[in-house]
């Protein structure tokens, strides 16, 4: 059973706290994009197992439950991107933001899949 407030709430924090380390690093982006890239995609997948665990605490891990929570996450992490990416400050066409940052997102349901998986007895 999916917990919908629990995942709502985490899948925001998913989007927000990359989002905030983004700022901070982004100096760096200018110097060595290929290492903030690396380093933003390394955010994102620490945010969002740190996040995953904190959504399974005191119930067992399910795969499709897992999945589930990490589409979403995925989908909440797109939507927020778009006025962002497309009208506001770093206006970017979708190749553009598709290639650099929304694929990374897909890191989401794909680490929740595989700690999923070894977490089941």
């Amino acid at each position: 059973m999916i917990l919908w407030k629990r995942a709502a709430l985490l899948g925001v924090m998913s989007w927000l706290i990359p989002f905030v380390i983004s700022f901070i690093l982004f100096p760096l982006k200018q110097w060595n994009a290929p290492l903030f890239g690396a380093l933003m995609g390394l955010v994102v997948l620490l945010t969002g197992a740190v996040l995953l665990h904190r959504y399974f605490r005191n119930q067992s891990v399910s795969v499709n439950e897992a999945v589930l929570v990490g589409m979403m996450w995925l989908v909440l992490n797109l939507a927020f991107d778009y006025p962002m990416f497309n009208f506001g400050p770093m206006k970017m066409t979708a190749y553009s933001y598709y290639s650099e940052i929304g694929l990374s997102y897909l890191m989401l349901p794909a680490f929740a899949f595989g700690a999923a998986r070894l977490a089941r007895p």
